[in-house]
């Protein structure tokens, strides 16, 4: 769908007597939603390419030297995802065994292991196979929100993605990236009424992340609210095979069915408590001294921007999506603190629909939206990507 109108426009000029003041102007070309959501991707890749050598620099005192660019990006669930992808889930030979590595689906690992074959350096692996699945996501989003309308917003949900607070993750040899690449054509194919490719691509998702459980239920109500055929219902299990594929795999291995939380207890302390435990946890982690304090204080706002988003959805009556989103928050919400919220939030593709259907439409004022968000969350996006590359972390 173009985002401009294909008629032509109207204009008047002074001329000489006799000859018509009415001028036609041919019409623009349109241009598509996907290839303005690439630009955009490509765009901002430059761009944090840019801040992070620039930052490294601006960010080392007297002589010192900044660590080499890749080397930068080989932090926290990078490097165990590299390390699984290298020795598989004992981790390497002769070190001591990492409990929290089946936290981790193995669909990331087995992309790096296959790109491996022709990019000799693990890092640089992980960050080509995010960028190639992020343009992927980002053409789709793009056509998720033109398909959901109205026309012309589609430019302003991959902005308003691409400028979200945890946006480094996208860049970095982390798996959401390769998660939206199957996750946003697949909801994008439901909502078009393709259910085969919708859960042909929902099951790669599901060997992404757990998310694809979320993914898979979100479907199931997709498909029953709008009454499909009852001969397309089987379909729908397809997204579940790779879950209990890799259920039974770490069963192999642990003799545990739940292997992947587990793993997330014993890695991150993660295990389920009531909503307000967890967030006095996190309340008095976010007001504590120390440079950790600054993600904790991300963590609470996160929570805040799922729960508005959750109850956004239910107003308005999105039954499929408040299951995708609602699943996460209450999840989220309900562990011992709160970890990864706002980055989690770029799964949350709804939430960037919605904002570009507010910035959408033919109010000039509307566009105010997105120039107000990208000025609030754009600098903590540039903040959080330096917090990142430096070894910190933020989420």
């Amino acid at each position: 769908m173009g985002l401009f109108s294909e008629r032509p426009s109207l204009a008047f000029r002074r001329g000489d007597p006799g000859q018509s003041d009415l001028v036609i102007t041919p019409p623009a070309p349109p241009r598509d939603a996907a290839t303005e959501g690439l630009l955009l991707w490509l765009a901002s890749r430059l761009g944090i390419v840019a801040l992070v050598v620039v930052g490294a620099r601006a960010l080392m005192e007297g002589d010192a030297v900044p660590k080499p660019f890749l080397e930068r990006w080989r932090n926290w669930d990078a490097g165990l995802l590299i390390t699984i992808a290298e020795h598989g889930y004992d981790g390497a030979p002769g070190s001591e065994p990492d409990e929290g590595l089946p936290a981790f689906f193995p669909g990331m690992p087995l992309m790096l292991r296959a790109v491996h074959l022709v990019i000799d350096d693990w890092t640089l692996a992980g960050l080509l196979i995010s960028f190639v699945a992020g343009a992927v996501a980002m053409t789709a989003l793009a056509r998720l929100a033109e398909f959901e309308g109205p026309a012309g917003i589609g430019r302003w949900a991959v902005l308003a993605l691409l400028l979200w607070p945890m946006a480094v993750f996208l860049f970095a040899g982390y798996s959401e990236s390769l998660f939206l690449a199957f996750a946003i054509p697949a909801w994008l194919a439901a909502r078009q009424g393709r259910w085969p490719l919708a859960a042909a691509l929902a099951a790669g998702a599901s060997c992404v992340r757990i998310t694809g459980l979320f993914l898979a239920l979100a479907l199931i109500v997709e498909f029953v609210t709008r009454r499909q055929p009852v001969r397309q219902a089987g379909w729908l299990l397809l997204p579940f095979v790779p879950l209990a594929l890799y259920s039974a795999y770490q069963y192999s291995r642990t003799g545990d069915w739940l292997a992947w939380k587990t793993a997330q207890e014993a890695g991150w302390g993660r295990h389920m408590v009531w909503p307000w435990e967890s967030l006095i946890t996190t309340w008095n982690a976010a007001m504590a001294d120390g440079r950790d304090a600054w993600a904790f204080r991300l963590e609470i706002a996160g929570a805040v921007v799922g729960v508005v988003l959750v109850l956004v959805l239910l107003y308005l009556r999105r039954w499929s999506e408040f299951v995708y989103v609602g699943l996460q928050v209450g999840a989220l919400l309900c562990s011992a603190y709160y970890l990864s919220v706002p980055r989690s939030a770029l799964l949350w593709w709804p939430l960037f629909i919605l904002i570009a259907k507010a910035s959408g439409g033919p109010e000039p004022w509307r566009r105010w939206i997105i120039i107000v968000y990208a000025l609030v969350v754009g600098p903590l996006m540039a903040l959080n990507t330096l917090i990142f590359t430096d070894g910190a972390w933020v989420g």
